[in-house]
């Protein structure tokens, strides 16, 4: 047998896993991919999507740089405050959204005269310190990686007056109890909680003064699965827009770089993986590109699960118009990806604030984005900006890993809101606001300074054993839960 057959076979095999008797499952899903990790490569960015003779290599446009994000030194005070020592205890610090979002901290509660150190606290030995922390470094931050055994003494060492806690390890959260450390922590989303006893999620809330969750989907997650909690003790502060990385380039030369004239190019700058449900996104799309001759989608991000990436490829051969589907490697050209697009399509299970749809609104590009967290806020209110669509498992507050894998290669239940809007865009007939409009709106309501404001209140007010309640022009309006589409 070639090894493209048993490749095809194995696919085959393990799209079905859901017709395997219950205690074959497990087994049979470890030894499928562990087979197919090997074969799953997503192309990278030597040629452009659509390759002339003309231009058979990609060139990259110039870039207008954004202004340096400067991680200045609390010195004394800020505004009056105290200067307090913030350690910033993340999973890792590499390429994800939330390590992203660590990164922003860091670097910006400094000028708010918070002192900031990172570290890394994972029991996956292949984490450390990635490209983020690296650069985090280069700034002057410190950045570590102590492991389990050490991470105590460190900390101990370093004398934070206050942990600011992201991810899922729970021996910095038993240390910092210990020492007598208050800690806050931030949601970034429900995933590791997913089947989580209810026990272990109150014993885990019980080593925190107070829980932030970066939006409301994802606080109304939290309460649904910790009835014993007040409400009043979980705090949403929706994710900012880091104007540091909204960068300006030439979309006419953007496009041409990309080997794009009059096509309709739909951009979903994720990640290879389960979570961004990308194989149900490239299945809809057939059905928007049988409907819209010009239409393109470019599924770009980094490969985290193998087994997956060789499914969505897989399907991409056998799709009627898979050669309009470009499945392609993570780049740090981000801005002239969204520059080039005339849309952005995201179809997760879940998140718990998209920072690559933020990214494509403060863009300006319109969006289709499932009801995930951080959708309605973005979606809802201010200029026509695209489709807020339902959850690919109908309600998002029944998320969880067995039904997502239950679903992960069937026919979804969005499916036909998903064609809809994205044939509506390509097409031209929905309704929208400028390219500058929606930049300008979503800029100005996800302020990246009010939001490391928010942050910083938050956490002075843990350090000094105060309830998190945010004043002042820092108050957070409660976002309204309506219709799911947004125009």
């Amino acid at each position: 047998m070639s090894g493209a057959a048993r490749q095809r076979i194995l696919l085959s095999l393990q799209r079905r896993l859901a017709w395997i008797p219950a205690p074959l499952r497990q087994r049979a899903r470890a030894l499928l991919g562990r087979d197919l990790e090997s074969e799953a490569v997503v192309d990278g960015w030597a040629a452009p999507l659509i390759p002339s003779a003309a231009a058979p290599a990609l060139e990259w446009p110039a870039v207008e740089a954004a202004p340096p994000a400067v991680a200045t030194a609390a010195t004394g005070s800020a505004g009056g405050a105290s200067q307090l020592r913030c350690l910033l205890v993340t999973e890792s610090v590499d390429a994800s959204g939330m390590d992203e979002f660590v990164a922003f901290l860091a670097r910006r509660l400094r000028r708010h005269g918070i002192l900031t150190a990172v570290m890394v606290a994972s029991d996956d030995p292949a984490k450390g310190i990635g490209g983020i922390g690296r650069a985090l470094a280069d700034e002057g931050i410190e950045v570590v990686d102590p492991k389990r055994a050490a991470g105590p003494a460190w900390m101990r060492a370093w004398r934070p007056d206050v942990l600011s806690i992201h991810g899922s390890a729970d021996w910095p959260l038993e240390a910092a109890a210990e020492l007598g450390i208050p800690a806050v922590e931030t949601l970034h989303g429900m995933h590791n909680l997913f089947g989580a006893a209810p026990a272990d999620v109150v014993r885990r809330r019980s080593l925190v003064s107070g829980l932030i969750s970066v939006s409301e989907m994802v606080r109304l997650q939290y309460l649904a699965l910790d009835r014993e909690l007040d409400p009043a003790r979980i705090l949403t502060i929706p994710n900012g827009v880091d104007s540091h990385r909204v960068q300006s380039v030439d979309r006419a030369r953007a496009r041409a770089a990309l080997g794009l004239t009059d096509e309709f190019l739909f951009v979903s700058l994720a990640r290879h993986s389960l979570q961004k449900n990308g194989y149900a996104l490239a299945s809809a799309f057939d059905e928007v590109a049988a409907a819209a001759p010009d239409a393109h989608l470019l599924i770009c991000g980094r490969s985290d699960d193998r087994s997956y990436t060789g499914q969505v490829m897989a399907l991409k051969q056998r799709l009627p118009h898979g050669d309009r589907l470009h499945l392609r490697q993570n780049t740090p050209q981000v801005a002239a990806l969204l520059a080039a697009a005339d849309a952005f399509a995201l179809d997760s299970f879940f998140e718990g604030w998209s920072l690559s749809s933020m990214e494509a609104l403060a863009s300006g590009v319109p969006v289709v984005v499932s009801d995930v967290g951080g959708a309605r806020e973005q979606l809802t209110g201010g200029p026509a900006k695209g489709a807020l669509i339902a959850n690919p498992l109908g309600d998002p507050l029944a998320v969880d890993w067995a039904a997502i894998s239950a679903a992960r290669f069937r026919e979804q239940a969005n499916r036909a809101e998903l064609v809809d809007a994205m044939t509506a865009l390509a097409r031209g007939t929905m309704p929208l606001d400028s390219r500058a409009a929606i930049a300008a709106d979503s800029l100005a309501r996800f302020d990246d300074e009010l939001c490391i404001r928010r942050h910083a209140q938050a956490i002075r007010a843990t350090a000094d054993g105060r309830p998190l309640v945010l004043s002042g022009d820092l108050a957070v309006a409660a976002t309204t839960i309506g219709d799911n589409h947004a125009r």
